[in-house]
């Protein structure tokens, strides 16, 4: 299936979708955030994808935000039209964030606005070492979207987050590394290799296990230890009667290197 503004395809259980906008830095327009929204939306509904890597085409941005200059040219109806593409930015980034399958941000240049609340909201980044970061709302008066106040915030700190706003500081990839933005920084020749063995690791691993993981981190700042402990026993105990765990076990059992078949069917 093709996109307007998005290259998606899916190999080897990997799904890769590149924002294809590079003479605009891959900036988000209104079709840009449509197209996320329906490849996420493909995604949710595929029990073929293990894992899933977003990046920028080129080598100069991931995402350069939000497209100004569509704003500009929108101006007498911008705020029906931030609504509409924020309603479907938002809508794909929640799903994203509930996949079974990890998703990797791999930044191969600028991550700015909505780029950097793209990256945020990512299970894994690893970033070239000429990437940089940076908020830039209030630079043009604005405030930030894309998720960015609920996950940078948990991945940095409100402090960091706040200069991040409140400043516009850019970080370099190495900063970014310090502050825990990005996991790993790789050379850029070497950053689509890197997170092609990533992504292959991943997507030969026990896809509803990792779902788990990403659902009990994601709703840990909101529980108590009680029940954030309650959320644990009923996700391990879901995963001890699927075909991966008891395979997985098994294997541990006859010191074997298990074979995980991903989205497995639960045994009643």
């Amino acid at each position: 299936m093709e996109f307007e503004t998005m290259l998606f395809k899916v190999e080897d259980n990997i799904a890769r979708i590149t924002i294809n906008r590079e003479n605009s830095f891959n900036a988000v327009n209104g079709q840009a955030a449509k197209d996320l929204h329906d490849i996420v939306n493909l995604m949710a509904s595929s029990k073929d994808v293990r894992a899933v890597v977003i990046t920028g085409s080129g080598d100069k941005a991931f995402c350069a935000g939000g497209d100004i200059a569509e704003f500009h040219e929108n101006k007498h109806r911008l705020e029906a039209l931030v609504r509409e593409m924020t309603g479907y930015l938002h809508i794909a980034i929640s799903r994203l964030a509930w996949l079974d399958a990890p998703v990797i941000a791999a930044v191969n240049g600028a991550a700015a606005g909505a780029g950097l609340s793209l990256a945020a909201c990512c299970d894994l980044v690893i970033a070239s070492d000429t990437a940089k970061f940076t908020s830039a709302y209030t630079r043009i008066g604005l405030t930030p979207d894309g998720s960015s106040t609920y996950f940078l915030t948990r991945v940095i700190g409100r402090r960091r987050a706040l200069e991040l706003y409140l400043t516009n500081r850019t970080l370099t990839a190495q900063e970014a590394l310090d502050w825990g933005l990005v996991n790993r920084i790789v050379p850029s020749a070497d950053l689509q290799k890197e997170v092609d063995q990533l992504a292959r690791d991943l997507a030969a691993g026990p896809t509803l296990a990792h779902g788990g993981v990403k659902r009990l981190v994601l709703m840990s700042p909101n529980d108590t230890l009680e029940s954030q402990m309650e959320r644990e026993t009923r996700e391990i105990a879901r995963m001890v009667g699927t075909e991966d765990g008891q395979n997985g076990i098994a294997a541990f059992i006859n010191k074997q290197k298990p074979v995980f078949e991903g989205l497995s069917l639960i045994h009643i």
